[in-house]
């Protein structure tokens, strides 16, 4: 299920008469990292199980942040699952965002790199490739 994007709908605030007629057309809340999480699981028929392991996560760990028992991990265990569920910039950012820690910053030199690999579909192995042969610290 594709999300409007945010331009989108700030030009439907503008054009609204008031925030409030806005509000009542539009959900406003972000979706738990739980729920995403189980979104792109089930979207791209992974099991859990491998993608926590291929992320490098605990298993006990990653069963309670697909759960919603814990819900603000590190950003690079969340970076490690948008790699292993092989997801989109904006999927990584909307799951960061989930996650309650900083989104990816192009500014930086190392969100650079995760950004060019994100969109490059590359793997977590060839993400920290890149990363330790740029001088930078691996994603775990």
């Amino acid at each position: 299920m594709d999300e409007p994007l945010t331009e989108d709908l700030l030009d439907e605030l503008r054009d609204a008469p008031s925030a409030d007629d806005y509000l009542r057309e539009h959900e406003t809340s972000v979706r738990s990292l739980s729920d995403y999480l189980c979104q792109l699981l089930d979207d791209r028929g992974y099991e859990r199980k491998d993608v926590v392991r291929e992320a490098g996560i605990d298993a006990t760990y990653g069963y309670q942040l697909f759960t919603g028992a814990r819900t603000h991990p590190s950003r690079d265990k969340v970076l490690a699952l948008a790699f292993v569920l092989g997801c989109t910039l904006r999927e990584a950012d909307r799951l960061l965002q989930a996650a309650g820690v900083s989104r990816l910053y192009i500014k930086e030199r190392r969100d650079a790199i995760v950004v060019f690999c994100l969109d490059q579909h590359a793997t977590l192995a060839e993400v920290n490739e890149s990363l330790y042969g740029m001088g930078e610290k691996t994603i775990g």
